[in-house]
């Protein structure tokens, strides 16, 4: 595919200006032509502008105007303001707006050439940076969360020990319990942090697929293999192999994988010589694989080979001192994803939460805190948010030997409405009171004893 050239927009009440620099640039880029800063802005909206050359004197919406708005709304395009030279301080002064660079009418064509070009680079360099800094963002968003519970710092020692160890690491645990980022925990402990990490998840690759896909394949190996590719053997090569849900890896694979491992060497689909491979592999599973072995599933050997370190990650109710942590850590991001600024999790919320069974695990506390968030336009999120199974759960918990099941529902039915009518109310006690057609004295009674007061305090930043 030929690189994409990029889009300048030339704005400029002269028409023999606009003309000029058209000629001076259209050789490298695709030149746009504006006479207003409207017209301007209005081409701005349906075409792909990378680069703007803006006279500072406009009729109507002037130069510094257009700046002001493309940068607000188009922060990557980059603009170089045109003036005559008794306006030089003029166009100086909108370089502190956010303009790259200016140009005086009596231009030279080789200067505008130079300034547009190392423009266009900087505005390169500005993306490949956002992205860069994306990409620490998702390693530091996709972090994984040490809690205060004895199970998950068990977990923790047992990694620090083992992770700069050349050896085979074997996650076992139920599925959302975090295994991929725990292997990436090990991957940055290791002491390669900068090799590189390849993850594989067997279960969603297409059966037929697996082996090209792990292995790599040669040109015309099969139909449809039009180029050799490499496998994620070999892309993992100097770093760590990530093999998630080892369990679900076909039979007949099983050998060439256990070859792998004991050989340090694989062979593409189609190819007639070994190549050596280097790489660190963490296996990880939702399996039982000793009864798959039992059952003719899996093969003995490789089950060895795999198991040198085994370790079990705790599911979510097996840690549930962690789950606190584990919601404010995940309201924190979804705060951002959704630019909302919820401040936290009520203390009643959590007990609820804290009574569920979670057969999702720690995805499925991610999901739940992901939609709350979403869909909440309060600043706490409060018993009335959670889904209906989650308030069933805690009176199963509770158990009708022990408490009134119906008082429990009325209470909470009179928790939530009050909160409700404090937000309303902005928080304020008084109007709260009034609305509810209640005594003052009532209402502080009631929030004392459902335990508002203190969340009304934490609200109210008291």
């Amino acid at each position: 595919m030929p690189e994409r050239r990029k889009t300048v927009l030339v704005v400029d009440d002269d028409e023999g200006m606009r003309d000029t620099l058209t000629a001076v640039l259209r050789s490298d880029y695709r030149v746009l032509r504006a006479a207003t800063g409207e017209a301007a802005l209005q081409m701005m909206e349906s075409e792909d502008v990378d680069l703007m050359l803006l006279d500072v004197r406009l009729p109507g919406i002037n130069g510094f105007e257009v700046l002001k708005i493309t940068k607000e709304n188009y922060p990557y395009v980059e603009v170089i303001v045109i003036s005559v030279l008794k306006e030089l301080d003029a166009a100086i002064e909108a370089m502190r707006y956010g303009a790259y660079h200016y140009i005086s009418k009596d231009f030279e064509v080789e200067g505008v050439r130079g300034l547009v070009a190392n423009a266009a680079e900087r505005q390169d360099l500005n993306r490949h940076v956002m992205r860069l800094r994306a990409e620490v963002a998702e390693q530091i968003d996709r972090e994984f969360v040490v809690g205060p519970s004895r199970r998950t710092r068990e977990v923790i020692e047992l990694v620090q020990k083992v992770a700069k160890l050349n050896a085979t690491v074997l996650i076992l645990g139920e599925s959302g319990t975090g295994k991929e980022l725990l292997a990436r925990r090990i991957h940055r402990e290791s002491g390669a942090a900068e090799a590189p990490f390849v993850a594989v998840n067997l279960a969603a690759i297409p059966r037929e697929l697996v082996e090209s896909t792990l292995f790599g394949h040669e040109k015309g190996a099969f139909t449809g293999a039009i180029r050799q590719q490499l496998g994620k053997f070999e892309l993992a090569s100097g770093g760590t192999l990530f093999l998630d849900e080892i369990g679900d890896l076909r039979y007949e694979l099983q050998a060439k994988l256990l070859r792998a491992i004991q050989e340090n060497e694989i062979e593409r689909v189609g190819g007639t010589h070994p190549i050596k491979t280097d790489f660190r592999l963490i296996a990880a599973t939702n399996t039982d694989l000793e009864k798959a072995v039992k059952d003719g599933n899996f093969r003995e050997d490789l089950y060895y080979r795999l198991n040198v370190i085994p370790v079990r990650m705790p599911a979510l109710r097996e840690r549930m001192e962690d789950l606190p942590e584990l919601a404010r850590f995940f309201l924190q991001r979804y705060n951002i994803k959704f630019h909302k600024n919820i401040q936290g999790i009520a203390e009643s919320t959590l007990k609820i939460m804290g009574a569920y069974w979670w057969p999702g695990n720690i995805r499925e506390l991610e999901n739940l805190i992901e939609r709350l968030v979403a869909v909440s336009d309060k600043d706490w999120i409060t018993d009335e948010d959670l889904p209906y199974e989650f308030h069933m759960a805690q009176l199963d918990a509770a158990g009708p030997a022990n408490e009134n099941l119906l008082e429990r529902a009325v209470t909470t039915f009179e928790r939530n409405f009050i909160i409700r009518a404090l937000e309303k109310a902005g928080w304020n006690v008084t109007a709260t009171a009034r609305t509810l057609g209640i005594p003052l004295s009532t209402l502080k009674f009631k929030m004392d004893r459902l335990e508002i007061r203190e969340l009304a305090r934490k609200i109210r930043g008291n």
